[in-house]
């Protein structure tokens, strides 16, 4: 496939500033573009988290729970089985257990017996538990059918989730959710992990105000050696880091990088080969979040979570263990997958990309349920338009992921096809760049091609081509491991808020494949004498001309450290020979 990628260069601001004057100027022009207009919002400690106050339903779940609580009845969390749900239920059962809870207990569907949420099936099987309280985290806010079930039985739910709502919610007992109409917390961004979070906050007040904890001769909890949870599951749920996120990422991180974190994340960077002193959040999104992710693509994410609850280094040891040999399985499925992907859209027979699908489905009865968001997201970044892989859930039913590009919200494209094609969709849920659906096997072509209608209603063909962003050139001067050193420190970059990206013309000094499909590359700036390692990974140059001597790139600036040495080296996120 041809590399269609751009390079744009972001604007700068014309409005002035009122950022700290010691900032190194290449910063601040860096936090100017991505919005941040005062150095408060530079500032990361946690008296600038937002007020709990303003979330809708709030001072009901605390109600709820201080009653279940005083009456000592058993609490059920139902988490999700994604790095954001296994955080979610890890917290919450910690965080009810220093607070006095006297039976707590989870359940995680497994996505190949259930599927997502509290489904009525998931309640039967929770009922047979008999708790006084079900509490949803990260899941609940579609659960309408669930919820009903569970009042049948008995069991009032209170719901947590940070997913868009549908057109009807369910008559939970209490719902907390930043995107519930008539919510006015500032932030939308909370992953599922922040939401309960900020409730444990919450009832640690009300419990505070009540006396709760002296007349249980418990100590009070301190919540903040929680936030390793809420670090790695707003990272891992890639929601936009808003100052708020980046206020518990920042958190989270410290603790980590001080050792103040729970021994199963502490085993998975461990496994992952990560230095836990120096942990960036690109650390937890791409090391310790798949690992985690891992169990519930494959397997049963109560192997995870069960890492994030281990009470010894040595048994969380054990579960990390299992949960990097799950990754590592998960790994060779999807490269298998990816390869069948690429033959199926090149059975097309359509040589130009432009001519494919704006929206494109694709399906194979041998794909794995588990890892076909990762295999959307690996065809998205390579033709740059919206995909859905599907793959066999059983019986008549195939389940699809989707992942879209910018400017393209997926979930309001799938509810504009279930409105105009009611009987196409079984089912389907999510956010603006990712989102699940059920179909029956018989109308894929017909959703193919309501898909890609509806895709080409928001899409035009010449905008399906990737995007580099840039922060512009650096003089030679400045390719320096001070500044990149400024920038690691100047975090958490991620989904929102991202690590700056440079661009420019270097001439190739060297150039060879490492590890089989890695470019490893010495470059030298054009007006400068230094030469610098690069590296641009997946990438081969196997396909470029004779006698290339420069080439267009953008890269991050990072400090790559190997047998105690430490250098400067350019990460590629794009490369073009000239």
């Amino acid at each position: 496939m041809p590399d269609n990628k751009i390079i744009i260069q972001r604007e700068h601001p014309a409005e002035q500033s009122r950022l700290p004057k010691e900032l190194h100027p290449v910063l601040a022009r860096i936090f100017q573009v991505r919005g941040v207009r005062s150095g408060d919002e530079l500032e990361y400690s946690l008296r600038h988290l937002l007020s709990m106050h303003s979330l809708k339903g709030l001072d009901q779940a605390v109600t709820i729970l201080q009653r279940t609580l005083a009456d000592k009845k058993a609490i059920l969390v139902i988490g999700d089985f994604d790095a954001d749900g296994a955080t979610s239920t890890a917290l919450a059962v910690r965080a009810l257990g220093l607070m006095g809870a006297g039976r707590v207990d989870y359940l995680v569907p497994n996505r190949f017996e259930y599927g997502y949420g509290l489904t009525p099936e998931i309640v039967a099987v929770a009922a047979e538990r008999q708790p006084g309280l079900i509490i949803t985290v990260d899941n609940g806010i579609s659960s309408v059918t669930g919820v009903e079930s569970a009042r049948v039985c008995g069991i009032p739910v209170l719901v947590t989730d940070h997913h868009l709502p549908g057109e009807q919610l369910p008559a939970a007992a209490a719902i907390v959710n930043p995107n519930q109409p008539g919510d006015h917390f500032p932030s939308k961004n909370l992953a599922g992990v922040g939401v309960i979070f900020y409730l444990m906050l919450a009832l640690r007040a009300r419990l505070r105000g009540t006396d709760w904890f002296a007349r249980q001769e418990r100590e009070e909890p301190n919540l903040a050696e929680l936030l390793d949870l809420v670090a790695l599951g707003t990272v891992a749920d890639v929601v936009p880091l808003d100052h708020n996120n980046r206020i518990l990422v920042a958190q989270g991180l410290a603790r980590i990088r001080s050792s103040c974190c729970c021994a199963g994340i502490q085993a998975i960077i461990e496994v992952a080969g990560r230095r836990q002193d120096d942990l960036t959040a690109a650390d937890l999104g791409f090391a310790v979040g798949p690992r985690l992710n891992a169990a519930g693509r494959l397997d049963d994410m109560s192997l995870g979570i069960e890492c994030l609850l281990a009470d010894t280094l040595a048994k969380a040891r054990k579960l990390a263990g299992r949960l990097d040999g799950l990754n590592r399985e998960r790994r060779t499925i999807e490269t298998e997958m990816k390869t069948e992907a690429l033959v199926i859209v090149d059975e097309l027979h359509i040589d130009d990309s432009a001519e494919l699908p704006v929206g494109l489905c694709l399906f194979s009865e041998s794909w794995h349920q588990g890892v076909i968001g990762i295999l959307a997201s690996r065809i998205k970044e390579l033709l740059h338009r919206p995909v859905i892989a599907f793959a066999p859930g059983g019986g008549d039913e195939i389940k699809g992921s989707a992942r879209s590009v910018p400017g393209l919200h997926i979930r309001d494209v799938l509810d504009a096809v279930a409105a105009s094609h009611p009987d196409l969709l079984r089912k389907f849920g999510g956010h603006a760049m990712a989102a699940g659906l059920t179909l029956h096997r018989k109308h894929l072509e017909a959703f193919r091609d309501a898909f890609d209608e509806e895709v080409c209603r928001h899409l035009a063909a010449d905008e399906l081509y990737g995007r580099v962003y840039s922060d512009g050139e650096l003089p030679p001067e400045q390719l320096n491991m001070e500044l990149a050193e400024q920038i690691r420190s100047s975090g958490p970059w991620g989904q929102g808020f991202p690590e700056p990206v440079f661009n420019g013309v270097f001439e190739i000094v060297q150039r060879r494949i490492v590890g089989e499909r890695h470019l490893k590359l010495v470059l030298k700036p054009l007006l400068g004498d230094s030469v610098l390692d690069a590296i641009a990974f997946n990438t081969v140059d196997s396909d470029w001309p004779d006698n290339v001597t420069r080439a267009e790139v953008a890269y991050r600036l990072d400090i790559n450290e190997y047998r105690n040495r430490r250098n400067l080296q350019l990460i590629l996120e794009h490369i073009r020979p000239l």
